[in-house]
């Protein structure tokens, strides 16, 4: 399906998220096998914490995959196909894009939920008032504003039964202390003990992304450096629009792994 589709049946996200965590730990090991570099943190959007707590031994593997698609299933059935959406907004300050998504309430849910960069908001909530919020982020004088191929309105409001229904699948996994400090996307911080991480697991499905906060916080502790695994480059491109200070490097095929190898060196 990953190879030849249809694009539908991928963005379904119980599916999409399954797929997205098998590829990026396949990037991490693949890395891993070459490198004796040990990262001073780990860090996901998203889906992606998930991944970060695989890398770090807290998460299973085979649990993680379970779980994923768990989550998947569950965030669908709280908000069935067409009634949600997230668009991106690209141009305005968090503060302008918070004050449409406010004004757009009267059509339903809607809130900025992923803090990708500066200029960089996306929101989420029902179809009519995300669509009633991009025509008022146009008027604002928005660069760009537009609806995503995503079948679920994540980090809303409207998750909270996805939340509830995670909760209980988290009851039956265990998760270790990471061996990496993993900073959690709901309180850009990490935390070492299984009840805060699956509680923060949990809250991640209805709070925003912080990402440009977590950026800023691993800048503070003096990283240099991110290491991007997975199937794109997307937060490399983000963390060079929040943190000039630290390179981004992305690793998603054999040619960027390569680069990265002669880039940071200390090989195998």
């Amino acid at each position: 399906m990953v190879s030849s589709g249809p694009a539908e049946s991928l963005n379904e996200t119980h599916r999409t998220q399954p797929a997205m965590l098998a590829a990026g730990i396949a990037v991490w090991r693949s890395w891993q096998s070459v490198s004796d570099i040990q990262p001073a943190y780990l860090a996901g959007h998203s889906l992606g914490e998930y991944t970060a707590l695989v890398a770090a031994d807290a998460l299973d593997f085979s649990d993680a995959i379970k779980l994923v698609e768990q989550r998947g299933q569950f965030m669908q059935q709280a908000v069935p196909a067409g009634q949600g959406a997230m668009a991106a907004i690209l141009g305005l300050d968090d503060d302008v894009v918070k004050s449409i998504c406010a004004e757009a309430t009267v059509s339903g849910v809607a809130e900025a939920v992923n803090f990708n960069s500066p200029g960089q908001v996306v929101i989420a909530g029902d179809t009519d008032a995300i669509n009633s919020a991009i025509e008022l982020a146009k008027e604002q004088g928005a660069k760009r504003a537009l609806l995503l191929p995503v079948s679920v309105p994540s980090h809303c409001a409207l998750m909270k039964p996805a939340a509830e229904q995670l909760a209980q699948a988290l009851a039956d996994i265990s998760i270790q202390a990471p061996i990496i400090p993993v900073i959690h996307n709901v309180s850009v911080t990490s935390v070492d003990n299984e009840v805060d991480i699956k509680r923060l697991l949990a809250e991640q499905l209805y709070n925003p992304v912080r990402w440009v906060e977590t950026v800023q916080f691993l800048a503070a502790q003096g990283v240099n450096t991110l290491i991007e695994c997975g199937p794109g480059k997307v937060l490399a491109g983000l963390t060079k629009r929040i943190d000039r200070s630290i390179v981004g490097l992305p690793i998603f095929d054999q040619t960027s792994l390569d680069k990265v190898i002669e880039r940071v060196g200390d090989t195998k």
